[in-house]
Order: C-alpha cells, then sequence, then structure tokens
C-alpha cells in the first residue's frame, strides 16, 4: 500500500463526519440512550438532498447539457446492469430466494446519496478538484435499478404462483421509483438550481451552504447508531452476504471509475462515479422495496446495505476508487 493511499485513508478517517458516524456506532454498542426524534432525522434527510440538489443545478446551469449528456446516460446504464449481475450471483452463487435476491439487487443498484456526499467531503479534504455538476449523476441513477429489481421479484413471483398482475405492480413500482421523497427532493432541487442558476444559489448560500457540513455530521452520527443495529444481523445474513457486500461494491467502484474516465470525467469526477456505481442505497430502495416486494426479507437488504457496505465504503471505499482512479489516470499526486 504506497503512502498516498495510506495518507487519503488517514484524511478520511480523521474527517470530522466520519468521526461522528464512529460515534453514533460506539453509543449503540454501549448501549447509550442517545437517540434521534424520527421528525429530527426526516428533517435533516429533506436539508441534506435538498442542498446537493441546488448545489448541482447550480453548476449544470453553468457547465451545459453538452458536458453531462455522456455520463448521465452511463450512469442510467450503470444502474440497470448493475442489478442485473448482482440479481444473478445473489441467485446462482449465493443460493438466495429470488425475491430476496431482487430486493437486494435492486438496492446495489441504486445509490446513496449520503455516501456521494462523503465522497465530496473526502476529495475536498485531500485537494482534489471535481465536477460540481456531478450531483446530476446521483439523481438519474437512483431510480432504473429499483424498477429493474421490483421486476426481477415480481416475475420470480409469478413464476411460483402469485396471480398479482404484473403491470399494476410495475405501474406501482415506477410511480415510488421516480416519485419518492428522495427522488422528488433531489431532482427537484436540481430544477430548481439549474433555473435560478449562481444567484439563486448565492442567495441561499447562508442555510443551503454554510451550515451543511454541520448537518451533515448529526445525519451520520444518526446513521452510526443504525447501521450498529444492523451489525446483531451480520449473524443471520451469512457468510456469502457478507463478503457480498464488499466484494460488489469494489467490484462496482473500479468498473464505475473506468467508465467515468471513458465518458470524459475529471479524475475527481471519476472517483464520484465509482463510488456512486460501489454505493446502496438505504433510503429510496427500501421504501420502493417496502411496498413493492414485501415478501422480501428486510433483514437481508437492510444489512447488507446498512450494515455492511455502507460503513466499507465510507471508511475503506472512498480511498480505494480514489486509489483506483490515480492508476487509472496515471496520476502521482493527489
Amino acid at each position: 500500500m504506497n503512502a498516498d493511499l495510506l495518507q487519503a485513508i488517514q484524511a478520511n478517517l480523521l474527517s470530522p463526519a466520519l468521526l461522528f458516524f464512529v460515534l453514533g456506532v460506539v453509543a449503540t454498542l454501549v448501549k447509550s440512550d442517545l437517540k434521534f426524534p424520527e421528525p429530527l432525522y426526516i428533517t435533516l434527510t429533506i436539508y441534506l438532498l435538498t442542498a446537493i440538489g441546488l448545489k448541482g443545478g447550480a453548476a449544470l446551469s453553468e457547465a451545459g447539457l453538452a458536458k453531462v449528456w455522456l455520463p448521465t446516460l452511463a450512469g442510467i446504464a450503470l444502474g440497470v446492469v448493475i442489478p442485473l449481475w448482482t440479481y444473478a450471483a445473489l441467485r446462482f452463487i449465493g443460493r438466495l430466494p429470488a425475491v430476496d435476491a431482487a430486493a437486494i439487487c435492486a438496492h446495489y443498484g441504486s445509490v446513496s446519496a449520503v455516501t456521494f456526499i462523503a465522497a465530496t467531503n473526502f476529495l475536498k479534504q485531500i485537494g482534489q478538484p471535481f465536477e460540481d455538476y456531478a450531483t446530476a449523476f446521483l439523481a438519474v441513477m437512483e431510480s432504473p435499478a429499483i424498477i429493474v429489481g421490483v421486476m426481477l421479484g415480481k416475475l420470480a413471483l409469478r413464476r411460483e404462483g402469485d396471480a398479482a398482475p404484473l403491470g399494476g405492480v410495475i405501474k406501482g413500482a415506477l410511480h415510488e421509483a421516480l416519485f419518492g421523497r428522495s427522488v422528488v427532493l433531489l431532482v427537484g432541487a436540481l430544477a430548481v438550481g439549474i433555473l435560478s442558476g449562481k444567484k439563486g444559489l448565492e442567495a441561499t448560500a447562508g442555510f443551503f451552504v454554510s451550515p451543511f457540513q454541520g448537518v451533515l455530521a448529526l445525519f451520520l452520527l444518526e446513521m452510526g447508531m443504525v447501521a450498529a443495529k444492523r451489525f446483531a444481523d451480520l449473524k443471520r445474513v451469512g457468510p456469502f452476504l457478507l463478503v457480498f457486500g464488499i466484494v460488489a461494491p469494489v467490484l462496482n467502484g473500479i468498473a464505475g471509475v473506468l467508465i467515468g474516465q471513458a465518458v470524459g470525467l475529471s479524475l475527481g469526477g471519476a472517483t464520484l462515479f465509482g463510488t456512486l456505481a460501489a454505493s446502496a442505497s438505504y433510503i429510496a430502495a427500501p421504501a420502493a422495496i417496502r411496498l413493492s416486494l414485501p415478501e422480501a426479507n428486510p433483514t437481508f437488504y437492510l444489512t447488507a446495505a446498512l450494515g455492511i457496505t455502507f460503513p466499507f465504503n465510507i471508511t475503506l471505499g472512498l480511498p480505494l476508487y480514489f486509489a483506483v482512479a490515480r492508476w487509472a489516470f496515471g496520476a502521482s499526486t493527489p
């Protein structure tokens, strides 16, 4: 392991946001009575999604469509391909029931906004520039995998005798994937940022820019507590899912970095693209799966996404994807 990678890992592990995540884990493991009221958690989620959408939209208005369309199409394609290969691995290597494999693949093909935010913070800490409009990739990569996963699950249930009309199921899945809270907030704020531009962002900077790091730290404190509660389920998900929760994001992250480079992103942008490909949704996907595939076992998909992949990505994954990007670009310095 070279010195640059070790420095990147150290910078990530000692960031305030990640340290608050660790604090949340420790608080849960020592059985502290610390907890967040549900309305506060929802408020923090709304704030973060709105802030990153607004900033991304303002950057998009400056960059123009010509720079964005190709990476956006690549992101959508990844959102379709990742659930297909992960479903096959879960079914035929892991021997999971079809509906559980479909639910898990929907989470891994979709994306985590908080992992994306952590990645942007990581790049800022090490002084690596990236495209400000990368939020657009987050917006378009959230829904395709959810739709694919739900369709795979419903097709499997029909083969097993479930007589639910497929058309109605797909319609419901589309609505949840495209108009769920997180998608509406992210895409809506992105549109507001595009229309209002740089001046609009400057007008709201006192609320959406300056306090952002503090709000993120609070949110990751909560996420640390939530993730730690899933650690007890690791025995139930089995060794295969534990390995899958680390290997799948690494493979997806490497592919994302290389594709990001191929479609013209910078070293930092390719790192973010790889991070999105490696992340697993735990906001939009669980809501859609609970609605459309209630037969799936939440222990499997929540523990894999939140108890295994999320902690791995924000601790060791981010420096790893950055190292892959540096290798791909032939960079010698961050």
